[in-house]
């Protein structure tokens, strides 16, 4: 081991953040808190790390913490193929999955009190029980505690003309709510267990049954009559009242709209029952609310819960209201936190974690005052959560994640561009600023940190990949949800099954079938010796059928352009190159091209897009052990980034670490 040249190291991470469009509102001063970060560190020029692939959440975090490509250590896309057939999925957030050492235990087992906080790339179980290390969460990418959620968010109108109380699954597209729903059935009050943890079957035939439908993601509903208040045991007079569904209309709360001094109404009280004298919350408009306690319903019991609310709307007259619901946290639930002990802790000094919220679509209010708002809730608490620890805890390490910009990102980056807007009801202009909105959210997050630069500590602000916004067509290519059926639907590879009426089913015709394209970037053959039996395709033939494939990939355009949609095709043994390949990968490896790529995951990670949007992830360090104000020329991998933390806490390099120190920015000669 090494002298360390820094005794505490905080780094940083922010999923999603763009180096390329980070400067592009640095220049415009928008980034104040980065910019003093820069000021006192080093940087490349474009801020730019060279990511390696595929460039999706799960394995570049566990790239950034081991320094191994995910040819390497395993986790190769969002999901992993499971062992159930090509069709199937299974959820990839698991360290045990992992095949390489995670730098945390290094520094714990050096005798460094090392934190990990939300890190979505095997941090979750921990891989050591070394008394030194404390890892919270790390299952899922939005936010902490996220097992802990046990209700979804919706949107809540209560209106005069509404008959009577319902719940509505996925009713609404944005924040103008249908007033009146009167087919509800027994499917309606379902919950949606597609993102459920496991194994999923996931056949796509459009971009709307995967990561596209993330942008407009249809909303849950609750709707109410208004009526006048009757059979309370005390009510203000003239007061009106409603009833809110809660648990997918499992739970009911009624509540009274009040009128002010001016006979106006202004506020909403919620109450558990009419005979409760105490309201559980009282609800100004357009106020953020944070922690409204109460119960969910939850396996037919009731569980102690809080959410977050908005009142959006509330006419003077009160005939009508609107009220934004954030998911239900199960305050009892500490699975994620080790030590346990850190719940109680962080629950008592800073308060519970906050649930994720992912509703907006085209709707600027609901982006801003309710998914934005939550978003700045769950910043400052996370922000206040580690500093909280670093202080009494007493920690030397941190490694954490922050999800802000990736989860609103997809909602708004590809309504960047006026072309990729039809019915959408904001402007070009108008989603670029929800998108500068968004950055400068994750600023303020990162000035939350910069007073431990006082404190000597080094702080490395870095990113697992950036977002575009794509110029063309998504071709349905490259989703990790799934099998993408298109594209080798088109090229004779994927052959689906029809009902009797004719009509194509979410089934594939395995005895048909010579490959489907499922995950991120993969292509599996459907041999012989796999698939349980279904395979079709000779051993003897697999090399030519892949040259086949690659020779119908290059070859195949985008109507509309002409232009090729594949930027890269290689085989597995060939993709080592890029970071990728093994047994955890398909037989084909390929990538989309330049304006092709949706969003981010199945393109290079050099790929730019319209609107000064990039997939490349960010790399500044600053503090003890780090040239002031330095410009380097590095190409700085994101392999790199382990040994480099590595070497600057002088510990020994993680078993199969890869990557290499960024010397050429440390303040002291290594």
């Amino acid at each position: 081991m090494n002298k360390p040249m820094t005794e505490k190291i905080l780094v940083l991470g922010i999923d999603g953040m763009d180096p390329r469009y980070t400067k592009k509102l640095l220049a415009m001063g928008k980034m104040p808190n980065t910019k003093k970060l820069m000021d006192r560190g080093a940087y490349r020029e474009d801020l730019m790390m060279l990511g390696s692939h595929p460039t999706i959440t799960p394995p570049m975090w566990t790239t950034l913490s081991t320094g191994a490509h995910p040819v390497t250590h395993g986790i190769t896309c969002y999901n992993r193929q499971s062992d159930k057939g090509l069709e199937w999925v299974e959820y990839n957030f698991d360290s045990r999955k992992c095949k390489a050492e995670q730098l945390w235990n290094v520094f714990a087992e050096a005798g460094k009190k090392t934190l990990v906080f939300h890190w979505p790339g095997s941090s979750w179980p921990p891989t050591s029980d070394n008394e030194n290390l404390f890892v919270v969460d790390g299952t899922n990418p939005p936010c902490v505690n996220g097992l802990a959620r046990v209700d979804g968010e919706f949107l809540f109108l209560a209106d005069e003309n509404i008959e009577y109380p319902i719940f509505k699954e996925r009713a609404a597209s944005d924040s103008n709510i249908p007033c009146v729903v009167n087919d509800l059935s027994t499917s309606d009050l379902q919950l949606d267990t597609s993102q459920a943890m496991g194994h999923q079957k996931k056949v796509m035939l459009s971009a709307e049954e995967g990561e596209g439908v993330v942008s407009v993601l249809p909303v849950d509903v609750v709707l109410s009559p208004i009526k006048t208040a009757e059979g309370w045991i005390n009510v203000p007079e003239d007061a009106k009242e409603f009833t809110l569904l809660l648990s997918q209309g499992l739970l009911r709360r009624v509540g009274l709209i009040l009128r002010n001094g001016r006979g106006e109404y202004d506020r909403i009280a919620l109450y558990k029952n009419k005979k409760a004298m105490e309201p559980i919350v009282v609800l100004e408009k357009d106020q953020f609310t944070p922690y409204v306690f109460d119960d969910a319903q939850v396996d037919d019991k009731l569980t102690p819960a809080f959410r977050n609310m908005r009142l959006l709307e509330l006419a003077q007259d009160g005939t009508q209201l609107k009220l934004w619901v954030s998911p239900a946290v199960d305050l009892n639930n500490d699975d994620l936190w080790s030590p346990k002990r850190l719940y109680q802790e962080i629950t008592q000094n800073v308060g519970y974690p906050h649930p994720f919220s992912f509703m907006g679509g085209s709707d600027k209010k609901l982006i801003k005052d309710c998914t934005g708002a939550n978003w700045w809730a769950i910043g400052k608490w996370q922000a206040d959560s580690i500093n909280y620890l670093i202080e009494h805890e007493k920690i030397d390490v941190v490694f954490s994640h922050y999800h802000s910009v990736d989860l609103q990102g997809h909602m708004i980056v590809k309504y960047l561009k006026e072309k990729n807007l039809p019915g959408q009801k904001l402007t070009e202009a108008e989603y670029i600023e929800l998108f500068d909105f968004v950055y400068q959210q994750a600023d303020d997050y990162i000035g939350e940190f910069l007073h431990l630069l006082d404190k000597n500590w080094t702080i490395l602000l870095v990113s697992d990949h950036g977002q575009v916004c794509p110029e063309h067509e998504h071709h349905l290519l490259g989703d990790p949800n799934g099998v993408n059926v298109r594209v080798l639907q088109k090229l004779g590879y994927t052959v689906l099954k029809y009902d009797e009426n004719g009509e194509e089913m979410h089934e594939i015709d395995w005895s048909k079938t010579k490959a489907v394209a499922t995950r991120a970037n993969q292509i599996y053959l459907n041999l012989v010796n796999r698939n349980h039996g279904r395979g079709i395709v000779p051993l003897e033939e697999q090399y030519e059928l892949e040259e086949e494939i690659m020779t119908a990939l290059y070859s195949y355009r985008d109507e509309t352009t002409n232009k090729r949609v594949i930027a890269c095709a290689l085989r597995n043994r060939d993709a080592v190159l890029l970071g990728l390949g093994g047994s955890e990968c398909g037989d084909i490896i390929y990538w989309t091209a330049e304006g092709y790529n949706m969003d981010h995951g199945d393109s290079l990670s050099t790929t730019q897009g319209y609107a000064e949007t990039s997939v490349s992830p960010i790399f500044i360090a600053a503090g003890c052990g780090i040239k002031e104000n330095f410009l380097t020329t590095r190409i700085i991998r994101e392999v790199d980034v382990a040994p480099t933390v590595a070497a600057l806490g002088g510990v020994r390099m993680p078993r199969e670490c890869e990557g290499a120190p960024v010397y050429q920015i440390f303040s002291e000669q290594y």
